[in-house]
């Protein structure tokens, strides 16, 4: 259904939001999988979505010292897509990402491919998007290493995303790169315009040959042949994709290196929708926020449907370093890099260094026990999630009783 223009929603009561997707998966996912074939990713996460924070997945019993009220504190499901499990993981990896991020400016750089490539990564999701990824990366690595232009090798961060505002299927990276790169000798910083970066159009011209060459060598190993697309339409779709324009933009670039992962952290674990955009559902279906002012209907099957499209294959990752945030580049270049931009006292130095070694070396716990997922939620809440709503006493954590109703309160 077309976009429809309405006034902003009404703010949801106590801050939660008025209607979450796993209440619409609840009322409609049983139907829906009984008429639908999934994927066990699929199944998998609808299944974590429709139990998380509820009473199938067991909790405890968060109880006031000081007025001894009561509330059931139920555990969370922790999948990747499910909408209410994921700030907690933003706030660790930024925090962790933050000893690896260069103090110079960065651009944002989106790269697309054309709707007409879409029934590929229908066909076969995880190899489509490894090329997107291996496409994208090197167009950026092999221009950024260019001598008429920086001449160095870049630092990469690129993220994943498969959809727009109301859902539909659209492939595309977020890339966070460094203003400038590491000249091969390691001995000199080459520094980007603080406005500009790569030339985007050479940029789009690029990457559009290296992914066309990418999936017809795919096709030829058999990568995407499946029952709707045969060789008659795999070259219909190569030749539409041809003569369409790629677009490739550069985003203003960051003011400085501290808001780099802060705002990139806001797409690192983005899900398709999150349920403050939702809105309501009725007979005609469920109400959702586009952007703006714009709201979208769709009928609870087909809002299904769209949201399932965007579950990743287990185990894929939608988070990826190039150049010199490459994890062979990470104990050298980087740092050879960060001392060029910035030398440091020593003993600064040596408390990153060790930083990025634990990092490296997969102790990531090490250093996250230093941060508590309650030092966490304030941060990024400014409340204390264990001190009580009514009187502000601290809350004691008991185990959850055998029958526990969704709101408890002794008072």
């Amino acid at each position: 259904m077309p976009d429809t223009e309405l006034a902003p929603p009404r703010p949801a009561e106590e801050g939660r939001p008025r209607l979450e997707v796993a209440e619409i998966f609840r009322a409609h996912g049983e139907s829906y999988r009984r008429t639908h074939a999934l994927s066990e990713p699929q199944r998998k996460a609808m299944s974590a979505i429709e139990k998380c924070r509820t009473a199938e997945l067991g909790g405890h019993l968060d109880v006031c010292t000081g007025c001894g009220s009561q509330r059931p504190s139920y555990n969370s499901c922790r999948n990747r897509h499910c909408p209410k499990c994921q700030a907690l993981r933003q706030a660790k990896w930024i925090s962790e990402r933050q000893a690896r991020i260069l103090p110079t400016h960065h651009f944002h750089v989106v790269f697309t491919v054309p709707a007409e490539l879409h029934p590929l990564a229908r066909a076969a999701p995880a190899r489509f998007y490894d090329l997107l990824f291996e496409s994208a990366s090197e167009t950026l690595l092999e221009l950024g290493a260019d001598p008429k232009r920086l001449g160095g090798q870049l630092a990469i961060t690129a993220v994943l995303h498969t959809w727009t505002r109301d859902l539909r299927l659209h492939p595309h990276l977020h890339c966070v790169v460094s203003g400038g790169a590491l000249e091969r000798d390691g001995r000199r910083w080459r520094s980007a315009r603080r406005g500009y970066l790569l030339p985007v159009k050479v940029l789009g011209a690029l990457f559009r040959g290296k992914m066309m060459a990418k999936l017809d060598a795919a096709w030829q190993r058999g990568a995407f042949e499946s029952s709707v697309i045969d060789e008659r339409s795999f070259h219909f779709i190569k030749s539409a994709a041809y003569r369409k324009p790629w677009v490739v933009y550069a985003k203003t670039p960051f003011a400085g290196p501290a808001q780099v992962f802060a705002y990139l952290g806001r797409y690192t674990h983005r899900v398709a929708i999150s349920n403050q955009r939702l809105l309501s559902v009725d007979e005609r279906g469920v109400h959702f926020v586009t952007r703006g002012s714009k709201t979208a209907t769709l009928e609870p099957e087909q809002f299904i449907g769209r949201f399932m499209q965007h579950v990743l294959p287990d185990g894929y990752v939608k988070i990826r370093h190039y150049g010199l945030l490459a994890a062979s580049n990470v104990r050298g270049r980087l740092e050879r890099a960060r001392k060029l931009l910035e030398p440091v006292p020593a003993n600064v130095a040596v408390w990153r260094r060790l930083a990025v070694a634990l990092i490296c070396v997969g102790s990531r716990d090490t250093i996250a026990a230093a941060i508590t997922w309650r030092e966490r939620v304030m941060v990024l809440t400014g409340k204390d999630p264990m001190s009580c709503a009514r009187c502000g006493a601290l809350l004691e954590r008991l185990p959850m009783p055998s029958s526990a109703p969704e709101v408890l309160d002794s008072s």
